[in-house]
């Protein structure tokens, strides 16, 4: 062998012993990078002085976002979030006229959010959401032949999609959704 074939072969093999040490030593060095960093979080929950469940999360990164409950006037719970960012999304709920709980949400970016329902005829509840940008979403809830509750949603843009319910044989209550787009799916639930 030649001293220059003899040097190439010795730069080979001192290549592949140094690629060999690195892919040893990178999943180790990996692996202790990876444990100086924080990956839980913790909620801690206490009860206000009006009794309402207030909630505190902090984040793996340390954010804390703290949920504050009050009963408001109506006896109804009232939320106000603070996230880690100092932004607040409230939400406001009230009895209307028929008795209903609706509700208003102000996200942290100031988009409105409102909630209104109805009972209708059937004595089954209705519900029309509003979102911050003015789509209307209703709910319509009415009792088929079967005695089971089926449900219609119009969205904002006008799709809509049905939702049949129906007892099975075993007593569990089946679903066939027909979604806006005119897709079918079944949803079978058997009692074992």
């Amino acid at each position: 062998m030649n001293p220059s074939a003899m040097k190439r072969s010795h730069a080979v093999a001192a290549a592949i012993a140094t690629l060999f040490l690195c892919a040893s030593a990178v999943p180790a060095l990996a692996q202790a990078a990876d444990t100086t960093r924080t990956t839980t979080h913790s909620v801690h929950h206490q009860k206000g002085a009006d009794g309402a469940v207030d909630a505190t999360r902090t984040g793996p990164k340390g954010g804390v976002t703290t949920t504050n409950r009050t009963i408001g006037a109506d006896g109804l719970a009232d939320k106000t979030v603070t996230y880690p960012n100092g932004k607040v999304a409230t939400t406001d709920k009230y009895r209307n006229a028929t008795g209903q709980v609706d509700s208003t949400h102000t996200g942290r970016k100031g988009g409105v959010t409102t909630t209104h329902r109805t009972k209708g005829a059937d004595g089954l509840t209705d519900k029309t959401v509003t979102g911050p940008k003015g789509g209307v979403t209703t709910t319509d809830r009415a009792r088929g032949a079967d005695g089971v509750v089926d449900k219609t949603v119009t969205g904002p843009k006008g799709g809509v999609k049905t939702v049949d319910n129906s007892r099975g044989a075993d007593g569990a209550i089946d679903s066939t959704i027909t979604h806006a787009n005119g897709g079918v799916s079944t949803v079978d639930r058997s009692k074992n």
